[in-house]
């Protein structure tokens, strides 16, 4: 089962460590473009209830943090299109651009969210700003392509009889997965959120076609895939990969990798995403590894109410519950990448990939697999200069002209004062110098009357 920012419980394995390469890609293994299917599936559980914010007026923590209000300014994302891969994305007033990508779980367009997961992901890369609430998406003027590609409250049927094993807990695996990235990028997606994450123990893999898709829509479409890195909990991941050792500072993490998670074990192709609670520290549900890129709040989350769409609906809880996870920290990295592609239109998807992982708040050790290179920094993924992308002049600045010519003038005066300011500096220093034995002696002097 591939279930919305948790994990496959039915391929857990035993926590034992391994030796793990990242993982090879074949391009024959890239799923048909077709438009979705749907699986023969029937709810088994009344849709997610969310309760609304009890005051939607103040600024929510997370986009505090990343000082947003800043980065709006120079841009807001306009003419880049997001793809949300997920449990679909309800009609909100605050979507006004959202695009129908197809449904893989029921018959639909992708725009019913009964798991109310992929519309709060949405809010957060690009709900439109509005004077109603504080809240507001990443990259307000970006515009949402939504594909419904699992739900935990939709399970599949065979024959009228329920399916066992892996989607168990709901419809949606790494096959619909890899289908929906590829589709997203054929629609002319330039940024795929991924808040799915499969956990597989080590030494397994995720069957190529995955890894097919994600290699299409990053090399061949240029296309910045962002994925959360996975949360720890009783249901999905429940084995975590170790933390570094200080006594081997110089040892390879993919040594010692216990649980995979994909599409984030894709390192070179994919931005993997952890969490951080508001103190910035590393939350605990996040899944460590080798393929960890950069972090961002995933805690205290506010976005949009996929149950009420009026423009001051928002919700910060679902099921009596609060909102957190990787799942909801991916999303505000994948809103930053709109920013960029939005203001540095040249850079290629490995380069905003590169910017995004130079410019975040890196830790003490550089580097960790808890949090990558760091928390992200829109504005400095924005506005800093790089090798992949020098900051050009001021465009309020312009070079003024010289008008006239102005007549040379005679530096023998200059050059004589210039000279006997140097001989008498010169002739002061030695003085203060030879003065220095004189003082130390008279001042030894003084000391030695003084206790005699």
């Amino acid at each position: 089962m591939l279930g919305p920012g948790t994990a496959t419980a039915g391929l857990i394995g035993s926590g034992i460590a391994a030796a793990v390469l990242p993982p090879s890609v074949d391009p024959s293994r890239l799923p048909p473009n077709v438009p979705p299917v749907p699986l023969a599936t029937e709810l088994r559980d009344p849709c997610t209830e969310t309760s609304p914010v009890s005051d939607p007026a103040p600024v929510p923590a997370p986009q505090r943090t990343l000082d947003l209000e800043s980065v709006w300014p120079l841009t807001t994302g306009r003419g880049q299109l997001v793809a949300v891969v997920d449990t679909g994305v309800a009609r909100h007033q605050r979507l006004p651009g959202l695009v129908a990508g197809g449904d893989y779980v029921s018959a639909g367009d992708g725009t019913e969210d009964c798991d109310a997961h992929g519309t709060l992901v949405a809010g957060i890369i690009a709900a439109a700003r509005d004077d109603s609430t504080g809240f507001a998406g990443v990259a307000p003027d970006a515009r949402i392509l939504t594909i419904r590609q699992s739900s935990n409250i939709y399970r599949e049927v065979r024959g009228g009889r329920s399916a066992e094993g892996r989607n168990a807990r709901g419809a949606g695996d790494v096959g619909t997965l890899a289908r929906a990235i590829r589709r997203a990028a054929d629609l002319g997606a330039s940024v795929v959120n991924i808040s799915e994450v499969a956990c597989l123990p080590a030494g397994t893999d995720d069957g190529g076609t995955l890894g097919a898709a994600v290699d299409y829509a990053s090399r061949v479409k240029d296309v910045v895939l962002v994925a959360a890195a996975g949360n720890l909990d009783s249901d999905s991941c429940r084995n975590s990969n170790p933390p570094p050792n200080p006594a081997e500072p110089h040892a390879n993490p993919w040594d010692s990798v216990v649980t995979v998670a994909t599409p984030a074990w894709y390192d070179d192709q994919v931005l993997t995403v952890g969490s951080v609670d508001p103190d910035g520290r590393s939350s605990p549900f996040t899944v460590p590894g080798p393929w960890v890129d950069v972090a961002a709040p995933g805690t205290g989350i506010t976005s949009l109410d996929p149950r009420r769409t009026r423009a001051s609906d928002v919700t910060d809880g679902r099921n009596g519950g609060t909102v957190q996870g990787t799942s909801f920290a991916a999303p505000y990295v994948a809103g930053t990448v709109a920013l960029v592609r939005a203001r540095h239109p040249q850079l290629t998807a490995r380069q905003v990939m590169d910017r995004i992982e130079a410019t975040a708040h890196r830790p003490a050790d550089g580097w960790n697999p808890y949090v990558g290179h760091g928390v992200v920094d829109p504005l400095a993924a924005v506005t800093a200069e790089t090798a992949s992308a020098p900051i050009g002049p001021d465009p309020s600045s312009r070079e003024l002209a010289i008008t006239g010519a102005v007549a040379p003038q005679d530096p023998r005066p200059r050059t004589t004062a210039l000279f006997g300011a140097i001989a008498v500096g010169s002739a002061l220093g030695v003085g203060l110098l030879a003065s220095f034995p004189l003082r130390r002696i008279r001042q030894r002097a003084g000391s030695d009357t003084a206790t005699g």
